[in-house]
C-alpha cells in the first residue's frame, strides 16, 4: 500500500481528478468534501500528507490548519499542502504563515504536484529517522507537548478528550521509558532528543 494521501477538496471533478492521478501513481487517497470531514479524517487517522483546498464550505482550508495547531500536536509533522485558485500574494503568504509546507495553484499541473509530494515524504521519513526510538506511542508524546506547553493533566485531559488518570497514566509511562524520576525531566529529555521538536512542528 502506498504513502496515505487525504485530499480536502469540495469540488467533486477536481476531487476525483487528484484521486485518479494520484492512485496511478501509487499513492493510496482519501477524499474529504469539506473543512469539517478533513479534519475528523485527520484526527482520526492520521494521513501522510494532506492536500487542502483553501476556499470550502463549513471551513476554509486556513481554518482547518489553525485548529489542527491547536488541537493536535502530534499531527503536526504531517505535510500540509493547499491547493487554491487564489493566485494573489496575500494568500499565499497567509497559508505560509500558517505553517503550510507548500502552496498550489489551480489548475494543477500534477507532475508538479507529485515532485513537491515526493519531496516534502522524503523529508518527513529523513526528519523521522533522526528521531530516537524511544518506544513512545502517540498518547504519550501528545500528554508531553501539552506538558511542555505548560498545561496540567486536568487541562491536557480536557484538550484530548480522556480523563486525568489516564493523562497521567500517559506521561508515567513516557516518564518510565524516557528512565527519568519526574514529568519536567520527561519533557526536557524528549525536547533534548528531538522527540518533541519533531511533533510541534
Amino acid at each position: 500500500m502506498g504513502k496515505l494521501i487525504l485530499c480536502i477538496e469540495d469540488d467533486r471533478e477536481t476531487a476525483d481528478l487528484l484521486a485518479e492521478d494520484l492512485t496511478e501513481r501509487g499513492y493510496t487517497v482519501l477524499l474529504a468534501q469539506d473543512g469539517h470531514e478533513g479534519l475528523s479524517r485527520i484526527l482520526s487517522g492520521q494521513p501522510d500528507l494532506v492536500l487542502c483546498d483553501v476556499n470550502m464550505p463549513v471551513l476554509s482550508g486556513f481554518e482547518v490548519l489553525e485548529r489542527l495547531k491547536a488541537l493536535a500536536p502530534r499531527v503536526q509533522e504531517v505535510p500540509f499542502v493547499f491547493l487554491t485558485s487564489l493566485r494573489d500574494r496575500e494568500n499565499e503568504l497567509r497559508g505560509r504563515q500558517l505553517g503550510a509546507d507548500d502552496y498550489v495553484t489551480k489548475p494543477i499541473d500534477f507532475d508538479i504536484l507529485d515532485s513537491i509530494i515526493q519531496v516534502r515524504l522524503s523529508r518527513l521519513a529523513a526528519r523521522r529517522a533522526s528521531i530516537p526510538d524511544m518506544d513512545l506511542t502517540e498518547r504519550e508524546i501528545e500528554s508531553l507537548v501539552w506538558s511542555a506547553r505548560g498545561k496540567t493533566s486536568g487541562e491536557i485531559a480536557t484538550i484530548l478528550g480522556l480523563s486525568k488518570r489516564t493523562v497521567d497514566f500517559h506521561i508515567d509511562n513516557a516518564r518510565n521509558k524516557l528512565g527519568v524520576a519526574t514529568r519536567i525531566e520527561a519533557v526536557v529529555k524528549a525536547t533534548a532528543s528531538g522527540i518533541i521538536g519533531a511533533y510541534k512542528g
